[in-house]
């Protein structure tokens, strides 16, 4: 029991805090309202728990140890991030012309998971500190804790992003909100290099 506490915790606090899978969850309830963000929120926690499989094998160390692989990583994961800081910038939530034809797709949300060196870190060491403290079967438990844990997390804020949206009628806080979601996601890329 103490275990799985601590597993939820842990789970919490890195899933909670800010980061690439936050920003742009709120994003998308900014721009797609919560309902067309569900798929969104499903394909990430369906990729992080696929990630937490594959680290429970051992692949996550692997990918970590080698410097190259990481690297790529970190720079797919940025180069991503600084192209959405982009698109935010250039965004009017209710001018059609500017805004994507869609949200991010259950599959694409779960493959951004592989080039997100948060999440590859979290994985990691969410494996490293409780697999061992576990039994056999604790690779189950892991994931499942870790993926009920982090769909609560992420709908907060993609519920943050849809309680925004209705407060952008007017284009001077469009405009802001686009401008500070770019530097916050701008920020997201920086980050993932510290």
């Amino acid at each position: 029991m103490e275990a799985l506490l601590s597993m939820v915790l842990f789970a919490f606090v890195s899933s909670i805090t800010p980061g690439p899978n936050n920003i742009m969850l709120t994003s998308s309830g900014i721009l797609f309202g919560f309902g067309r963000t569900v798929p969104h929120m499903f394909g990430v926690t369906a990729g992080f728990g696929a990630m937490l499989l594959l680290c429970g094998t051992g692949v996550g160390g692997l990918v970590l140890a080698m410097p190259a692989i990481y690297l790529a990583l970190k720079a797919a994961g940025s180069a991503y991030l600084l192209h959405l800081a982009w698109q935010l910038r250039r965004m009017r939530f209710c001018d059609s012309v500017h805004a994507p034809p869609r949200p991010l797709s259950f599959g694409g949300a779960a493959g951004f998971q592989f080039v997100n060196p948060k999440a590859w870190v979290m994985a990691v060491g969410g494996v490293a500190a409780f697999l061992p403290q576990t039994a056999p079967g604790g690779i189950g438990m892991l994931c499942l804790v870790f993926c009920v844990v982090n769909f609560c997390c992420i709908s907060v804020w993609a519920g943050a992003g849809a309680a925004l949206r209705r407060q952008l009628a007017r284009p001077a806080w469009q405009k802001t909100c686009g401008a500070v979601m770019a530097l916050l996601t701008v920020y997201a890329a920086f980050s993932l290099w510290m």
